[in-house]
């Protein structure tokens, strides 16, 4: 990785990004690949973020450990596996842009959607569709991270609308993605991104990456739960149109 003044900043941003997602703002970590690419490729990009996405898992998921659904993370978590295996097999005949593309109009249009649902400071009822529906997502979700590292989205299309508490929400998003991190290493390392060149960049924003992460869970318990999800519905429009953005551009 070039040390230059462009490239440390942008990854300095990305993994402050990430930290913030861990801590609790789910979804915004999908920003933290095809921001960094903008200064190196987007392989390496995933390679240097992946080890500091383990570190901050282990933080996130000690800061809440004592709330997470078992019952949601049980159903994706098999999804998620053979999602990862997908993503790693077909990761050489992927367009990129057109992956990132699709999953900005899905993330989009499901912002939108909920927002709409609960206009004018409405709460829409709960909904729970069926385990095996988590299962599909889980695929998604696996996938998505595997080739980008943005496996946010999908886990909060299906989470969102059952209208946990946020902060189980939270700690079952940490639950979730700290298991599915540890399944991409062997993809990973078998594809020869684990460099010393991508481990040293690694280990050097390990302490901005702790930092960020804390900050992240510090300030999630600061947010009124109510209007929790209704955050989450906007970072997602927002997030749904960079990721178009990317997809079109090939950014």
């Amino acid at each position: 990785m070039p040390y230059d003044p462009f490239t440390i900043a942008l990854a300095c941003l990305a993994v402050f990004i990430v930290g913030l997602a861990k801590g609790g703002f789910a979804g915004l970590g999908a920003l933290a690949t095809p921001l960094f690419a903008l200064a190196v490729a987007p392989t390496q990009a995933a390679a240097i973020l992946l080890p500091i996405l383990i570190v901050q898992d282990a933080v996130s998921v000690w800061s809440f450990r004592k709330s997470w659904s078992r019952w949601a993370v049980g159903w994706m978590l098999p999804g998620a596996l053979v999602g990862v295996i997908c993503g790693y097999a077909f990761a050489a005949s992927l367009s990129m842009a057109a992956v990132t593309g699709a999953l900005g109009v899905i993330t989009l249009g499901f912002g939108l959607y909920r927002l709409w649902l609960e206009r004018g400071g409405r709460i829409a009822a709960p909904a729970k569709s069926p385990g095996w529906v988590g299962s599909l997502f889980g695929v998604v979700t696996g996938f998505t991270s595997q080739i980008a590292h943005a496996g946010g989205p999908p886990m909060q299309m299906w989470l969102t609308p059952q209208k946990m508490p946020h902060l189980m929400f939270i700690g079952t998003g940490s639950i979730l993605f700290a298991t599915i991190n540890w399944m991409k290493v062997p993809a990973y390392a078998a594809l020869g991104e684990f460099t010393t060149e991508n481990l040293t960049a690694s280990a050097i924003l390990m302490p901005l990456a702790i930092a960020s992460t804390l900050f992240g869970v510090w300030l999630v318990r600061r947010i009124n739960p109510e209007r929790f999800y209704t955050l989450v519905y906007i970072l997602m429009v927002l997030l749904g149109l960079k990721l178009i953005w990317d997809g079109v551009t090939g950014g």
